[in-house]
């Protein structure tokens, strides 16, 4: 990354902690991804804006105050392998990718995947592994994993999912809840399921299946 881009994007990390409370290894995570590789050419102005951004597929790329805050629930610290439910443009999985050993981040839109792979390799980030496919289906054969990230609403989470997570794993999605959508943080002990509302929010339903 240029001197340029660095210092853009340490500051949009300043902005969003000024907004809400990072703990400094997510800041830095922030300051060590350049959104810019992620947004749409047309936007890329407009990248280092704490708004949420259309990107193709008519899909959306969070905004980067929305992936700080959703890496923060997830509390990282001790954690080994994450799982994405969405990969997206792949943003959130290039933050993830500075705080876990392993980052393991699924995508139903296929050129959104492949996108997302071409951008992976252009930074030189080794440690994604992407899979096409419906997330909800999880990726059993890289299971249990510590942390597991929905990028996207659900209305309830699939069992399978759970029973990918560890023991004392955490798991944070938006949930719809009414008319409402809210980010809510599970975190499994035993066979049941510890949980905690965290905000309201806005992201793109959770869809079934794979699209070509």
């Amino acid at each position: 990354m240029d001197r340029i881009t660095a210092t853009k994007t340490a500051k949009l990390a300043d902005e969003c902690h000024k907004i809400f409370s990072l703990s400094d290894s997510v800041k830095n995570a922030i300051a060590k991804t350049n959104r810019e590789e992620f947004v749409p050419s047309g936007f890329r102005h407009n990248a280092y804006k704490l708004d949420a951004l259309p990107m193709g597929s008519s899909q959306w790329i969070s905004s980067p105050l929305t992936v700080a805050k959703m890496t923060e629930y997830l509390l990282p610290k001790g954690a080994d392998r994450v799982l994405e439910i969405g990969c997206g443009s792949g943003y959130q999985a290039a933050v993830l990718s500075h705080l876990f050993r392993g980052v393991f981040t699924i995508e139903r839109i296929e050129p959104l995947i492949l996108e997302a792979k071409l951008r992976f390799r252009k930074l030189g980030i080794g440690n994604i592994h992407t899979k096409l496919d419906d997330g909800q289906n999880g990726w059993i054969q890289y299971a249990p994993f510590e942390r597991i990230l929905f990028s996207a609403t659900a209305k309830e989470i699939p069992a399978k999912l759970f029973e990918q997570l560890s023991e004392g794993g955490i798991l944070v999605a938006p949930m719809q809840v009414g008319a409402k959508q809210v980010i809510t943080r599970f975190r499994k002990v035993g066979n049941s399921l510890q949980k905690e509302e965290l905000e309201e929010c806005d992201f793109v339903p959770i869809l079934n299946g794979i699209q070509k």
